[in-house]
């Protein structure tokens, strides 16, 4: 049971981008905002290296050191910045009732989701040891590091055909690993694919193993699920592109969702089907999952809760 409540103008359930830009926004409105961090503080950047497609770092940045740097800024502006997590919602009601450690019930005028989502893994442990350090989720963020080498990409959907033919402009050659003897992708992406010249697809394989010199990826062991016959790739890169899962779970049941759990937003809005609830970063984009994105969306999360908060202070009664 809740033992102990507050009641707040603005909750921001998540960090990232979207979440301190939204808390950046959201203070600067004088919304006092309150910012829950879940439980990877800082969020999917925190998990990489080198930043180099974010405005305003001309030399590239550290993603730990980027999300210091907004963690930083949003703090200094007014945001209350507490690491705990959101255990349960209520939103049948205004104020908005959330749920914190199990423990603290949260009364607010206005919530911004910011939970953000998480890559799908094949789950070799390999795969975490060199993640960030020749193994991302994310080529369009990570490919600019391989330019001329030879990287590897696993996945048969769009996805994974659309960051292989981005990869095929930076690199010298791109092996793609189907599972099955056929991709899930339209078929206008797999005719892009089979149209690039340096892109190999190895169908009917699966990934065994990383291989890494304990420092970065040196390559990639596949195994045929046909023949049972393994092979070594020499690649300096490996890329997953098995898709993404919005970190939205706990509000499933009260937020209008899409079949794969992305938040449904109002077009040209952070709103959402609840009044006063508003959602920005990868939890309801399942398009382009890019941190300058996220903290656009999450400036426009901000300034819709200042707008929805203003006009019903400014109600006129009969």
């Amino acid at each position: 049971m809740s033992q102990e409540t507050e009641h707040v103008k603005c909750l921001i359930i998540g960090s990232g981008p979207a979440g301190y830009t939204a808390a950046i926004y959201a203070a600067r409105a004088d919304l006092k905002p309150v910012l829950y961090t879940g439980m990877l503080s800082g969020g999917q950047l925190t998990q990489t290296t080198e930043v180099e497609n974010y405005p305003g770092y001309p030399d590239g940045i550290l993603g730990p050191e980027m999300m210091q740097n907004f963690e930083k800024q949003a703090s200094r502006l007014g945001t209350d910045i507490r690491f705990g997590y959101v255990s349960s919602v209520d939103f049948a009601s205004l104020p908005h009732k959330v749920v914190v450690d199990e423990t603290k019930t949260i009364l607010a005028d206005t919530v911004i989701i910011s939970t953000g989502a998480s890559a799908k893994w094949l789950g070799l442990e390999s795969e975490q040891k060199y993640n960030g350090f020749g193994v991302s989720a994310c080529a369009v963020c990570d490919g600019f590091f391989f330019r001329g080498q030879d990287v590897a990409i696993v996945g048969a959907g769009d996805t994974a055909a659309e960051e292989a033919t981005y990869l095929a402009k930076l690199c010298r050659k791109v092996y793609m690993i189907v599972r099955r003897d056929e991709f899930r992708a339209s078929k206008a992406m797999v005719h892009r694919v089979l149209n690039t010249p340096n892109i190999e697809v190895i169908y009917n394989s699966e990934t065994t193993e990383i291989v890494g010199d304990g420092q970065v990826v040196t390559g990639v062991k596949i195994l045929n699920n046909q023949t049972n016959q393994d092979r070594l790739l020499d690649v300096n890169g490996f890329f997953v592109a098995i898709g993404h899962h919005p970190n939205t779970e706990i509000f499933r049941g009260w937020i209008n969702m899409d079949e794969t759990g992305y938040i449904i937003t109002k077009p040209g809005s952070s709103e959402t089907n609840i009044e006063g609830v508003f959602a920005c970063g990868d939890a309801q984009d399942h398009i382009y999952r890019q941190a300058v994105t996220a903290a656009g969306s999450g400036c426009m999360a901000a300034i819709d809760a200042e707008r929805y908060l203003a006009a019903k202070e400014h109600v006129v009664t009969a």
